[in-house]
């Protein structure tokens, strides 16, 4: 069971008018401290909110990010996968969420532990901030926290963040050098900005859908891949930015759209379906314009997946696999597309060799024809990857219900350099973020909840 949390709020009256609150705050009253031509990449007072917690094994001063402050008001799946790497680089991120239940990816289930095996993914090496945002003093803790943050980011609901104030429109008078990153569905204007958005009904929208699945039934992508693609440009936006504010002193505005990262990602299929032409056929696990590359099964019921680019791999597949030479100069075959177009006789042609051989004799003619191949693993069978395991790519992480392994960020050569901090409990943080602003003699309520 995990233990009770201490969520820290701070009572007071109703907020009549968040904008109004936003230009008027004194303390966001300040001039830049950039000028043109300075490198620098943080504000020299961020280090009052220098990280609480950092890994044993590796220099905190050593990450790129170091000394940026992130302030995320996030939920679900694309910020906190944002916010999440920007903390891997050493940024330190604090998660402003509900007081009480928290960010709501919390609840998806309770596979790790007791926790939320997505939100246990993205929440790691951050601090969490309990916060109710309809008070006024929970509001202004937050006014507080950006006047030193380097970047502000927010996926709540359309126009959520707009009406509190927090807007970069709003917040750039007072704070020039604040990158503001918004993350939605369908972006901050057009028809569909109201719009809600979730991520397979962003890949259905995106045409993800049409190309996935087999010609009888469509198929989703098996992970949030909309929210994925939406946190990537966040990352990369975010970064730029943090680089152009470098040389510029000035922050901006950054509008990162589901449904933009999604159609940006579906570039080949909507090439291919250039002018009105038909699209990719869908054909399961199977590529739509290449062939044979996908699975194929064998005598033991597994399947073995394999990948024919060109013919010159044609030929070897034909002499060195299946041992039919004249196969490769069968007219119906001896191109790509035309080994597309008649696709459904040479899987035939395939399986009748296949159908008597194991996996590894599949996979070991195909390792000797230099011929690309995967196993069709199970989940169980990457936690135990040899390559992974070989690369030490596995580090622990803390969580409240205990350690778990965490993959170690692709780029860092190993998991002693890897920043690891917890997954925080709700509110874990209140008091020293508090103590750190002065504020921590505003008021509060305690509340404890099991989760």
């Amino acid at each position: 069971m995990r233990a009770a949390i201490r969520a820290r709020t701070l009572t007071s009256t109703r907020i009549p008018s968040p904008n109004s609150l936003a230009k008027s705050w004194p303390y966001l009253k300040r001039p830049s401290p950039y000028t043109k031509g300075t490198r620098v990449l943080a504000h020299a007072n961020h280090r009052c909110l220098a990280s609480v917690s950092a890994s044993q094994s590796f220099s905190p001063k050593d990450r790129p990010l170091d000394g940026i402050t992130v302030v995320s008001l996030e939920q679900a799946i694309a910020a906190p996968f944002c916010t999440r790497q920007l903390a891997d680089l050493g940024a330190r991120v604090i998660k402003v969420e509900r007081p009480g239940t928290g960010d709501f990816c919390r609840h998806y289930d309770t596979r790790v532990d007791g926790m939320c095996s997505h939100f246990v993914w993205v929440n790691r090496n951050k601090e969490s901030l309990a916060l109710d945002l309809k008070i006024r003093k929970d509001l202004e803790v937050l006014f507080r926290l950006i006047e030193k943050a380097d970047v502000l980011v927010q996926n709540l609901a359309p126009g959520a963040a707009a009406r509190m104030g927090l807007s970069y429109e709003a917040l750039k008078e007072n704070h020039p050098s604040l990158i503001v990153c918004d993350i939605s569905g369908y972006g901050q204007n057009g028809p569909y900005r109201d719009k809600k958005a979730y991520d397979l009904l962003v890949q259905s929208e995106a045409g993800m859908l049409s190309v996935t699945g087999t010609k009888t039934e469509p198929a989703k992508v098996g992970i949030s891949v909309a929210d994925i693609a939406a946190a990537m440009y966040a990352y990369s936006n975010i970064l730029s930015a943090i680089i152009q504010r470098s040389k510029t002193g000035k922050g901006r505005a950054i509008d990162i759209s589901m449904l933009e990262s999604m159609v940006e990602w579906m570039g080949f299929p909507m090439y291919y379906a250039y002018n009105g032409a038909p699209g990719p056929s869908p054909n399961g696990a199977s590529h739509a314009s290449i062939y044979p590359y996908g699975p194929f099964e064998v005598a033991n019921g597994e399947s073995v997946m394999l990948g024919i680019q060109n013919e010159r791999e044609w030929v070897s597949f034909c002499h060195k696999v299946l041992l039919t030479p004249n196969l490769s100069s069968d007219e119906r075959f001896i191109t790509n597309s035309l080994r597309v177009q008649n696709s459904t006789l040479l899987k035939s042609i395939i399986h009748e060799t296949f159908s008597k051989m194991t996996t590894v004799e599949v996979t070991e003619r195909l390792e000797e024809a230099a011929i690309a191949n995967a196993k069709v693993n199970q989940l169980k069978d990457v936690w135990d990857h040899p390559q992974l395991q070989a690369r030490e790519r596995w580090a622990e992480l803390m969580t409240p219900g205990g350690p778990v392994p965490a993959m170690v960020p692709p780029g860092w050569e190993n998991g002693k350099e890897a920043r690891m901090d917890a997954v925080p409990e709700i509110g874990a943080h209140n008091e020293s973020i508090l103590a750190e602003l002065g504020m921590d003699n505003f008021g509060s309520s305690i509340s404890s909840d099991k989760r």
